[in-house]
C-alpha cells in the first residue's frame, strides 16, 4: 500500500475505467498544482502517458467543460521536469482568441505556478513599444493570435521569441473563423519555420530542445487534420477524440421549433420568443441556474424585463437577502430592479463594476436566471444548469445571421456545473424550419477548414519582411506548412480549386493563388519582384508588416497627395478596415448626431455633413469628441473610444512614417505628426485641457483648472500650490505635487541660424535644440522615457527638407543636439517651416511654424575696396544679404489683425476663443515681419539678420532675431 502513495488515481466513468498512474518522477512542488483534482477524469487519465512522459505534439478534442486546461498544465510540468532550475531560458506561451480567456487564464496560473517560481505576463491588446521589455522576465506569456502574430512579426531582432519552447493553443477550431482563424494559422506556421531554423543553426539538431504544440479543441470531426498540420516533421502529432459519452456532466440536448410567417423578420421573431422562455425555463430548469443567450444588447435587456414580469421564482429568504444586497452595489437602474426580482442581464455594454457583482451572483448560486449575449460563451466561465439559446440568429455587421457552429457548440458547453451537477440540459429556440439542421448539428459537427486564403496578401508580405519567403517556390514551400494546404488537398472546391485535381495540380493552384497576391504586393511597391521571381521586401512593405496594417488601408493611403490638413486625415483614418469590428447601432445615432451639430452646445471641431448614417462617420465622430474631452454618458461608445484608440495610436504612428517614406507631401507628414500626438495624449493639439495629460489629474480635475484659466503648463507652474488646491479641492500637498510634475517636463529651445556658405541655389542653416531645464531633469522627470520630439522643416513646395526624431535621453546626456541641413531653394518662395512637435504633449511644444528667408546669395557692399579679396573688411569677402522685402499680404498678418479686433468685441476668455476660432490649416509665418518693435529702442528695421532664435514655450513664442546691433523682437502671447 505504500506504494500507493506515488501514483495517481484517474477515475472514468465506469468501475472499468479505474486507471493507476505513476507518478514518481514529477517533484512534490509540482504535485500541489492539482490539489483541486482529487482525481483526474477520464479524459486526463487517456492523456496523461503522451503529456507526462514524452515530448511530442498533441492534439485533443473533447467537449467544453470537459477538463481541457489540465492539459496544458501537465504539459508545462513536462518542461519543468526536463529543464533545470532555474528556469531563465524558457518561455512558455498561451494563445487564446479572445482576451477574456487570457485574463481568466492567467489568474490561475499566477496563482498555481507563481509560488514555484514561474512569471505569468498577459499579452494582449496592440503592439505597444514596451512589450519585448514585458515579456523579458515572463516564463509563461498569455496572448492573443493577433499580439503574437504582432510580436513574432520581428522574431529575428528578438532573442526572446526564440526561447518559446511550449506552445499552448486553446480553441484551436477558430482556426475556422474568417476573421481570427488566419492570423492563428499563419502564427503557428511562423513558429514552426523558427523552430527549424533554429535547429539549422546547431551542429547537432538533436540536442535541441524542441517547440511543442498542444492543443485543444472542441468536439469536431476532423482533429486529424490538425493533428498533421501540428507535425513534427517526423510524423503528425498525438490525436485524443473524446466524445460527449465522457463529459463530466452528461448534457442532454434539445432543439425547439417555434412558428413563423414567411413574412415575419427575424427581429419580431425574436421578440416573440421572449415570452416563451418562462415556460422552458420552468419545464427544464429544475429551480437551478439558468443562462439565456440573445441575439443582441438591446434583446438581452429586453427578455430580461418580460421575463421579471412574467415568472416569479422560488427563492429562500436567505437569497432573496443576498439579491437585495448585491443589487444595492450596482450603478445601473434597470439592472438593480431588475436583480431584486432574481433576473439579470450581462453584456459588454455594462460597467465592469456591475458585470463582476453579477457574475460573483450567479456563480455563488443565488441568481436564478442571467441573459447574455453570446460572446460571453468564449470569455467568461460562466456555467449553468440550463442553458438556452433564444433564437439562432443573431445581429452582425448591420444584418441578422446564423450562429455559427463554433458559436453554438460554446454556448451550450456552458450547460453543466461538475462541482453541483451530474446532469445538465442545453436547449435551442429556432424556427420551425431550421429546426432539423440544428438536431443534425448536435448530432454531429461541420468540419474545419482554412480561412487564410482570404488573408494571404497581408501574411505573404509579413513572411516576405522576415525573409521566410524569398521566392515563389520558397513560397509554396511556406505553404505546405500550414492548415490550408491541408484541407485545400481534402477539399479543392472549398478554396475555388477545380475537383478531380491531383497534389500537384492542386499546388499549382496554390502557387497561381500566390502569384496574384504577390502582383498585389508588387504593383503597390510593398515588395520588390525580379524577372526570376526573387523578391525583396520594400520600406513601406516592413512599414505594412511592422504595424499590422491591412492591405485595404494601405491602398487607401496611396490615394494621399500631400497636402492633407488635420481634418483630412481624420477622416481617411476613420474609415481604415481595422475599425471594421465598430459598429453603428440604432440607439446611437441620436447622441452621435447631437455631437455633430448641436446649436445649443460644443460640438465637435469638423463636424461632418448630413446625418450620421456609416461606420466610419461614428469613427471620425467618436475620435473627435474624445479629443475635444466632450463628456459622453453611453458606456458602450466609451467601450468603443477605447478599442479606437488602441488602434488608433499604432495607425497614426505608421501614417506619419509610411509619408515620410514619401515624397512632395510636407504638409501631410505635418500633419500626421500632429494627428499622431493627439491620438496619444487624446486632446487636440491647442486644447485648454492641457492638464488632463498630468498624473492625478483626471477629466473633473482639468474641466476645473480650465474654468479657472490655467490652459498652459506655464499658467500651472507660475500659480501658487494653496491656490491650485482651492480651485481643484484638495489638500497639500497636492498643488505642490502637481507643480513639481511641470515642473519636470522638458522644456526646449530651438535656434535655427543661416550660415555664411550659400550659393544661388543651396544654403545651409546650423538647427539646434536645446534642452533648458537639462540640469533639472538629471533628478528627476515627469515624461515617460521614451518621450521625444520630432523636428521637421519644409519648404513652399511642400518637400520635406529635414526631418529629425530627436529623444530626451539623447538631450540627457549633453543638453543639446545640433545639426548642418542644407537646403535647396523652393521654385515657389524662399521660406521654410520649422517645426518641433511632441510625441506624447499636447501644449508641452508649440506646433512652431518659424519662417527663414533664403534669399538667391549675398549682392556687392558698397565699399570701393580696391582688392576685396584680401581686405579687412567681411562685407567685401562675403557680401551683404539682399535687402529684405515685407510681404502685405500675409495670411497671418491678417489673422493677427482679427484676433486683436475680435478681443475688444468679444467677452469669452481669449484662450477659449482662440481654441474656436483658430484657423484649421497652418499657415507660414515671416517671423521678421511679425516683430515687435519698440519705439524708444528700434526706430526701424534693421536691413539684415544673421541668425533668428525661436524659444518654445507653452504660451508664448519668443522670436530673437541677431542682428549686427543685436536687436530683440518677439511675439507676445500667440
Amino acid at each position: 500500500m505504500d506504494d500507493d502513495k506515488n501514483k495517481v488515481y484517474s477515475l472514468g466513468t465506469t468501475e472499468e475505467d479505474l486507471i493507476l498512474r505513476p507518478v514518481t518522477e514529477i517533484p512534490a512542488q509540482f504535485r500541489n498544482i492539482f490539489k483541486e483534482f482529487p482525481y483526474f477524469n477520464y479524459i486526463q487519465s487517456k492523456a496523461l502517458d503522451d503529456l507526462l512522459y514524452t515530448d511530442r505534439n498533441f492534439v485533443i478534442c473533447a467537449p467544453t467543460g470537459s477538463g481541457k486546461t489540465v492539459i496544458f498544465e501537465l504539459a508545462i510540468i513536462r518542461l519543468l521536469i526536463k529543464v533545470q532550475m532555474p528556469w531563465l531560458n524558457i518561455k512558455v506561451v498561451y494563445v487564446a482568441p479572445i482576451k477574456a480567456l487570457c485574463s481568466q487564464r492567467f489568474d490561475d496560473w499566477k496563482e498555481k505556478f507563481g509560488p514555484i517560481g514561474l512569471v505569468c505576463k498577459e499579452l494582449t491588446g496592440d503592439t505597444a513599444m514596451d512589450d519585448l521589455f514585458e515579456i523579458q522576465h515572463a516564463h509563461i506569456i498569455l496572448t492573443t493570435p493577433e499580439k503574437w502574430d504582432s510580436m513574432t512579426r520581428k522574431w529575428r531582432d528578438n532573442s526572446l521569441v526564440q526561447l518559446v519552447r511550449l506552445i499552448l493553443i486553446d480553441e484551436v477550431h477558430i482556426v475556422k473563423d474568417e476573421s481570427r482563424g488566419a492570423t492563428l494559422e499563419v502564427v503557428v506556421s511562423r513558429m514552426k519555420t523558427i523552430q527549424s531554423s533554429l535547429s539549422r543553426g546547431f551542429e547537432n539538431p538533436d540536442s535541441v530542445l524542441l517547440m511543442r504544440f498542444v492543443a485543444v479543441s472542441a468536439t469536431i470531426p476532423n482533429a486529424d487534420d490538425i493533428a498533421e498540420w501540428l507535425s513534427d516533421g517526423k510524423g503528425p502529432a498525438v490525436c485524443l477524440k473524446i466524445d460527449e459519452r465522457h463529459r463530466p456532466v452528461k448534457l442532454r440536448k434539445i432543439v425547439l421549433g417555434f412558428p413563423s410567417s414567411s413574412n415575419q423578420t427575424e427581429f419580431k421573431f425574436d421578440l416573440t420568443l421572449n415570452y416563451k422562455v418562462a415556460s422552458v425555463i420552468q419545464t427544464y430548469s429544475e429551480q437551478k441556474p439558468t443562462l439565456v443567450f440573445c441575439a443582441t444588447r438591446k434583446g438581452v435587456q429586453q427578455a430580461a424585463s418580460v421575463l421579471a414580469k412574467d415568472a416569479k421564482f422560488i427563492m429562500s429568504l436567505e437569497q432573496k437577502q443576498r439579491l437585495q444586497k448585491s443589487a444595492n452595489s450596482v450603478k445601473e437602474a434597470r439592472l438593480r430592479d431588475l436583480l431584486t426580482y432574481g433576473v439579470a442581464y450581462h453584456h459588454a455594454g455594462i460597467e465592469a463594476s456591475d458585470r463582476k457583482i453579477i457574475e460573483a451572483t450567479f456563480n455563488m448560486g443565488v441568481l436564478p436566471v442571467l441573459f447574455t449575449t453570446s460572446t460571453l460563451a468564449m470569455g467568461v466561465n460562466l456555467p449553468a444548469h440550463l442553458v438556452v439559446i433564444k433564437s439562432t440568429m443573431h445581429y452582425v455587421g448591420g444584418m441578422f445571421q446564423e450562429y455559427s457552429e463554433t458559436d453554438i457548440l460554446q454556448m451550450i458547453g456552458r450547460a453543466g456545473r461538475p462541482q453541483f451537477d451530474t446532469t445538465a440540459t442545453a436547449v435551442i429556440m429556432t424556427r420551425i424550419s431550421t429546426r432539423d439542421k440544428y438536431v443534425q448539428m448536435l448530432n454531429g459537427a461541420d468540419t474545419i477548414e482554412s480561412s487564410l486564403h482570404t488573408q494571404l496578401i497581408e501574411h505573404l508580405n509579413a513572411e516576405i519582411v522576415l525573409h521566410t519567403i524569398t521566392d515563389v517556390n520558397i513560397a509554396l514551400e511556406w505553404i505546405r506548412s500550414t492548415f490550408l494546404y491541408i484541407r485545400a488537398l481534402k477539399n479543392p472546391a472549398h478554396y475555388g480549386f477545380p475537383t478531380g485535381l491531383d497534389r500537384s495540380g492542386i499546388e499549382a493552384k496554390l502557387q497561381e493563388l500566390c502569384l496574384k497576391n504577390l502582383n498585389d504586393l508588387s504593383a503597390f511597391d510593398l515588395i520588390k519582384m525580379d524577372d526570376k521571381l526573387y523578391f525583396k521586401p520594400t520600406e513601406t512593405g516592413r512599414l505594412m508588416a511592422w504595424y499590422y496594417i491591412a492591405f485595404d488601408t494601405m491602398k487607401k493611403c496611396f490615394t494621399i497627395h500631400g497636402n492633407e490638413t488635420l481634418q483630412e486625415l481624420v477622416t481617411l483614418i476613420s474609415s481604415c478596415n481595422e475599425f471594421s469590428d465598430i459598429k453603428l447601432r440604432t440607439n446611437e445615432k441620436k447622441i452621435l448626431n447631437t455631437l455633430n451639430k448641436d446649436k445649443n452646445r460644443i460640438s465637435i471641431r469638423y463636424p461632418m455633413e448630413g446625418k450620421i448614417k456609416t461606420r466610419e462617420m461614428k469613427v471620425n465622430c467618436l475620435i473627435q469628441a474624445q479629443l475635444g474631452c466632450i463628456p459622453i454618458q453611453d458606456f458602450t461608445l466609451t467601450q468603443d473610444i477605447g478599442k479606437i484608440f488602441r488602434n488608433g495610436i499604432r495607425l497614426t504612428k505608421w501614417l506619419s512614417e509610411f509619408l515620410a517614406s514619401r515624397q512632395n507631401n510636407f504638409t501631410a507628414l505635418l500633419s500626421s505628426l500632429i494627428l499622431a500626438k493627439c491620438f496619444r495624449c487624446r486632446l487636440w493639439e491647442n486644447s485648454l485641457y492641457v492638464s488632463k495629460q498630468l498624473e492625478k489629474i483626471g477629466m473633473t480635475l482639468s474641466s476645473a483648472m480650465m474654468s479657472a484659466g490655467l490652459v498652459s503648463f506655464e499658467k500651472i507652474e507660475d500659480i501658487n500650490a494653496r491656490e491650485l488646491e482651492l480651485i481643484l479641492n484638495r489638500h497639500p500637498p497636492f498643488g505642490n505635487q502637481i507643480k513639481e510634475s511641470v515642473a519636470h517636463l522638458p522644456k526646449y529651445e530651438l535656434t535655427v541660424e543661416q550660415l555664411t556658405k550659400y550659393s544661388e541655389a543651396v544654403a545651409e542653416i546650423l538647427v539646434t535644440v536645446i534642452l533648458k531645464n537639462f540640469e533639472q531633469l538629471q533628478t528627476k522627470r515627469t515624461a515617460p522615457d521614451f518621450h521625444y520630439v520630432t523636428l521637421i522643416i519644409g519648404d513652399n513646395d511642400n518637400q520635406v527638407v529635414f526631418k529629425q526624431k530627436i529623444t530626451d535621453s539623447a538631450l540627457l546626456k549633453i543638453g543639446n543636439w545640433t545639426k548642418k541641413v542644407e537646403v535647396r531653394r523652393a521654385v515657389k518662395s524662399e521660406e521654410l517651416s520649422i517645426n518641433l512637435i511632441s510625441s506624447e504633449y499636447g501644449k508641452l511644444i508649440y506646433v512652431i511654424q518659424g519662417n527663414l528667408s533664403m534669399k538667391d546669395g549675398n549682392r556687392k557692399c558698397n565699399h570701393h575696396c580696391k582688392n576685396k579679396e584680401i581686405c579687412g573688411h567681411d562685407c567685401c569677402k562675403i557680401g551683404v544679404s539682399q535687402k529684405y522685402e515685407m510681404r502685405k499680404d500675409s495670411k497671418f498678418s491678417s489673422y493677427l489683425a482679427d484676433l486683436r479686433n475680435r478681443n475688444t468685441e468679444s467677452a469669452i476668455p481669449p484662450a477659449k476663443r482662440l481654441k474656436m476660432q483658430m484657423p484649421n490649416k497652418s499657415q507660414n509665418v515671416d517671423l521678421k515681419q511679425f516683430a515687435y518693435t519698440p519705439k524708444s529702442l528700434l526706430p526701424r528695421l534693421p536691413r539684415y539678420c544673421t541668425a533668428i532664435k525661436i524659444v518654445c514655450h507653452p504660451v508664448y513664442l519668443f522670436i530673437l532675431i541677431s542682428t549686427n546691433t543685436m536687436y530683440i523682437f518677439y511675439i507676445n502671447k500667440i
